[in-house]
């Protein structure tokens, strides 16, 4: 996780086709989440996108994947919450 001005950028292991959406918890300093969208088309990183804005109480367009489209590592930048309210929402 580092800081930069008003943002957050989040490295996330994402797991599609799972059971259910969620986060699971930090592993080694990556962000672990199961998504039930395969990755086709683009719909598990939509899914991850939903996923953290609601789980941060934030817009969807505060959260824009910056690396990582095509993989399953994904890092995020996430713009309109603070460090602390991030470690509070996320496990």
């Amino acid at each position: 996780m580092t800081k930069r001005e008003d943002s957050i950028t989040l490295t996330f292991r994402v797991i599609p086709r799972s059971s259910r959406s969620e986060i699971v918890g930090e592993v080694d300093g990556t962000i672990k989440a199961k998504l039930t969208s395969p990755p086709v088309d683009g719909a598990a990183n939509a899914e991850l996108i939903k996923l953290v804005a609601k789980t941060l109480g934030i817009a969807r367009s505060n959260v824009e994947i910056v690396g990582g489209e095509t993989s399953k590592t994904k890092r995020l930048r996430v713009t309109g919450v603070t460090v602390e309210e991030m470690r509070k929402r996320i496990p």
